[in-house]
């Protein structure tokens, strides 16, 4: 059967978004292997000396370190509250727990320039400025909505009946959430666990305001190679991240291809 043509404009125009998405993230690619010590295309020679200076500087190292530790640190916390919370938002209902799931979605609607500095005014008089638990606890309260909004999701498909059988035959609630909810909506904590870890990794409007020396993480690293010298170094980075981005994301495809295969 053909698609119809509403559908294959649909299509087409869908194609043409992601491209025009995509496309300006792929310049990186030929500027990252310039033989200049700026930013420029290739046109006079191709060198991979911006990638040794990046795999060989301990500040961009320390850099990638720092913020692979946060964002999995951060994701943690905001996949097991944001879990919690969206289960025991589930079991409730009422016009206090819609108020309250609004609450918690607030970091999504609030600017980033607004977070940031409700974060610098409360984090001051608390000693977390400039410091890892600051910074995970701020990339932790934006990334809860992400689990929240993705575990909902899973929990709207759960089969009730099961919970029932499962309560029927004794077992008590700690027991039916660990042996009978979880498993069944493991794939959207799992995608929120992956939204948050991202979320973490490429935050850099709240980091730019709550942190200064100690705690220098790659997005805040690419924002002064990019303001103060034009580094190219800053272009191979985001190669890396990019051939990061998308194996992790082939990996997910992947694994989640073969849960349903053995599902079926």
């Amino acid at each position: 059967m053909k698609p119809s043509p509403a559908r294959r404009i649909a299509n087409i125009g869908a194609w043409v978004i992601l491209l025009v998405l995509i496309i300006p993230s792929l310049v990186s690619i030929p500027v990252s292997v310039t033989s200049k010590t700026y930013l420029s295309l290739p046109w006079e020679g191709v060198s991979l000396q911006h990638f040794r200076n990046l795999f060989t500087s301990a500040e961009w190292l320390s850099s990638f370190w720092q913020s692979f530790v946060i964002a999995l640190a951060a994701s943690a916390l905001a996949t097991l509250i944001g879990t919690l919370a969206a289960i025991g938002l589930w079991r409730l209902s009422g016009r206090f727990t819609e108020t309250l799931r609004a609450f918690l979605l607030l970091p999504l609607m609030v600017p980033p320039i607004i977070s940031a500095m409700a974060f610098y005014r409360w984090w001051v008089p608390l000693g977390l400025i400039d410091s890892y638990l600051g910074i995970i606890l701020a990339h932790t309260i934006l990334a809860i909505p992400m689990v929240l909004i993705t575990v909902s999701a899973a929990l709207a498909n759960f089969d009730l009946r099961l919970e029932q059988a499962s309560r029927s035959l004794g077992a008590p609630l700690a027991t039916t959430v660990r042996r009978v909810i979880l498993p069944v909506i493991r794939p959207g904590i799992l995608a929120g666990a992956v939204f948050a870890f991202i979320l973490s990794w490429d935050e850099i409007v709240v980091t730019l305001f709550i942190s200064k020396f100690d705690v220098f993480t790659l997005p805040r690293r690419l924002w002064n190679g990019m303001r103060e010298n034009t580094d190219p170094t800053v272009a191979a980075a985001a190669v890396v991240l990019i051939s990061i981005t998308l194996v992790a994301l082939a990996a997910f495809t992947l694994l989640s291809k073969k849960r349903r295969e053995d599902e079926a």
